[in-house]
């Protein structure tokens, strides 16, 4: 998408070219058809198309966050390792 996005502006600018050097035309005339037809159109398409990217972005940081504040590596699996607890339940016996 990339490639479509430069081919874009490569039009728009030789666009503006044209116009800028076309008999009536006018240095601002290319330039605002550079800007408007080129540039403004050109940075909307690529900021929605990046969303994805974005929000892939700061899912991973904020999993990177979560796993620096619980001080705690996951386990192979995957999970996080749990701690031994405090007050843990007596193990049942057999009364003599």
């Amino acid at each position: 998408m990339l490639l479509v996005l430069i081919a874009w502006l490569y039009v728009t600018l030789l666009m503006g070219l044209v116009e800028a050097t076309a008999p009536h035309g006018t240095v601002f005339g290319g330039l605002t058809t550079f800007l408007f037809y080129g540039v403004l159109p050109a940075a909307l398409v690529g900021y929605i198309l990046a969303t994805p990217a974005r929000k892939r972005a700061r899912r991973a940081r904020q999993e990177a966050e979560r796993g620096a504040a619980s001080g705690a590596e996951p386990d192979a699996g995957g999970h996080a390792p749990t701690a031994a607890e405090a007050d843990g339940v007596a193990p049942v016996r057999k009364e003599p």
